[in-house]
């Protein structure tokens, strides 16, 4: 609900805050605009700085209710990964059937992976994207590949079909979480980012959830893997539409030298008596009109390399713990030890939600850092659990009971910390000027590795067994525990100004 600005005023204040001073900050703002952002910038000097946050410290934090409803429909691309993630999951036999390629563990490896391709190309090209046209477009051009490829796959008559239909979803997947994940940030009240940040694992881990309910009649009714393609399209296109009444986001506005419309952006964000503390804030790093080309030898090689390499590194670990292993491929391994499909899918999208749901709790409390290495810490145990149980040395009584609970821990313990957190600290470690592009370089190798994955971990399984590839992915748990103590750095509670300048200090 949002709130009116005379409700957030102590009697002290409405003088300075008056409606009359708001127009008037408009008129000023605009005029300043036309005279070019410099002039804008050179406005918010260091007194002016300092007597605003004095202002914001007497006031206190934004209402989060005020941009609560505008990070929903964000979460909605996320939800359309999560859902795309999964839906395969149920639907893999008969699709298979259908289409005449039962039994072919590559070319059933080839469908899961082909969107993960397509999720590569989406995520390169997002921060060059999103840098042209802003997020709410970008956005929208993130729903309609979803929108067609479902609609491909929807009516695919062949393996060719199917495969052009995932590839067209894969885009989109590829543009959404780097585009949710940026815009939560840049929206989000510092306060609350990373609990804003965690809603984007929630709503994943939602559309896998409803992506694996859905899926369930598929085995028992001919075709209705169809319809499971076909329910996808409805959010992609609630996304389109509710994106055109969201607000863009005011750092994009203002690095594109749109002052009076980023300062817009705050008020319907943040409410009006922080508009100019924001901006302050915000011009602080930030230079409006004077936005350069991000080259990526500069990412690669320049000011900023061990930031991307810190990044590029942690979504490459995410990946190679496994993880999607479990959610493109759990009926299988459930199946192989006696567990019902249903049954095993459930019970991980539970242990998905309750762990993304602690996250949510815990981001803003506990930190980055520490939910780092204690989800890939209890990702090592898991997985250890389930190397347990395909050796010799166990039961075969107590083999189920390992494999499955270890499974859901590790699921459990992912959703807390190596799920949600890694996209979001590195949103918020980046500055404004290289976020998109270093990010969509950064997301590169998850995609890379991602599809790997998906394509070989059935071919793995055959070859070398689940001790042997279980062991490994719990080796990569260890590896990623020992990298995020060496390299992390904490951003809780941090403004995304004071982060930059704390990380990358001017050279």
């Amino acid at each position: 609900m949002l709130i009116s600005e005379s409700s957030v005023f102590s009697p002290g204040e409405e003088g300075v805050y008056s409606n009359v001073a708001m127009r008037g900050r408009h008129a000023d703002a605009y005029s300043m605009y036309k005279r070019g952002t410099r002039d804008y910038i050179n406005a918010y000097d260091k007194e002016q700085v300092r007597s605003l946050n004095g202002v914001s410290k007497e006031i206190g934090n934004p209402s989060w209710k005020r941009s609560f409803l505008y990070i929903l429909v964000a979460s909605l691309a996320s939800f359309l990964y999560g859902y795309h993630l999964g839906v395969i999951n149920e639907t893999l036999e008969s699709i298979s059937n259908d289409l005449h390629f039962n039994g072919n563990t590559m070319a059933e490896g080839l469908v899961v992976s082909i969107c993960l391709g397509g999720g590569f190309l989406g995520s390169t090209f997002s921060g060059l994207i999103v840098d042209r046209v802003g997020f709410r477009r970008a956005f929208q051009l993130c729903a309609l590949p979803m929108i067609i490829g479902s609609s491909m796959s929807a009516t695919a008559k062949n393996l060719s079909g199917m495969l052009l239909g995932r590839l067209f979803v894969g885009t989109g997947m590829g543009l959404g979480p780097t585009l949710a994940t940026l815009y939560v940030t840049e929206v989000s009240p510092a306060y609350v980012r990373g609990t804003y940040g965690s809603f984007t694992q929630i709503a994943t881990s939602l559309g896998l959830m409803s992506s694996l309910l859905i899926g369930f009649p598929a085995k028992e009714t001919e075709g209705w893997w169809r319809i499971c393609f076909w329910v996808s399209a409805v959010p992609a296109a609630l996304l389109a539409l509710f994106m055109e009444f969201s607000p863009e986001s005011p750092h994009w506005l203002f690095k594109e030298g749109r002052a009076a419309d980023a300062e817009a952006a705050f008020e319907k964000l943040l409410g009006g008596p922080y508009v100019k503390g924001a901006m302050a804030e915000l011009s602080k790093s930030e230079r409006g009109g004077e936005a350069e080309t991000v080259k990526l030898s500069e990412l690669l090689f320049g000011h900023h390399r061990k930031v991307v390499f810190i990044g590029s590194t942690l979504f490459a670990l995410q990946q190679l713990s496994g993880i999607n292993s479990v959610f493109f491929f759990s009926s299988t391994v459930f199946k192989s030890a006696g567990v019902s499909s249903q049954s095993a899918n459930i019970s991980v999208g539970i242990a998905n939600f309750l762990g993304s749901f602690a996250a949510l709790l815990l981001m803003d409390k506990l930190g980055r850092k520490v939910l780092l290495i204690g989800s890939f810490s209890g990702m090592v145990v898991a997985m250890g659990l389930q190397a347990a149980s395909a050796s010799s040395l166990v039961s075969s009584s107590n083999e189920v009971y390992l494999s499955v609970g270890g499974m859901l821990l590790f699921v459990l313990a992912f959703s807390v910390g190596a799920g949600p957190v890694p996209s979001l600290l590195l949103s918020e470690m980046f500055p404004g000027r290289i976020r998109a592009k270093a990010m969509s370089v950064c997301l590169a190798s998850h995609w890379v590795v991602n599809f790997f994955v998906g394509l070989l971990f059935l071919r793995l399984l055959e070859q070398i067994g689940p001790l042997v590839l279980n062991t490994i992915f719990a080796t990569f748990c260890l590896v990623a525990v020992i990298f995020v103590k060496r390299n992390v750095l904490e951003t809780k509670g941090k403004s995304l100004q004071e982060i930059e300048i704390a990380l990358l200090p001017p050279e």
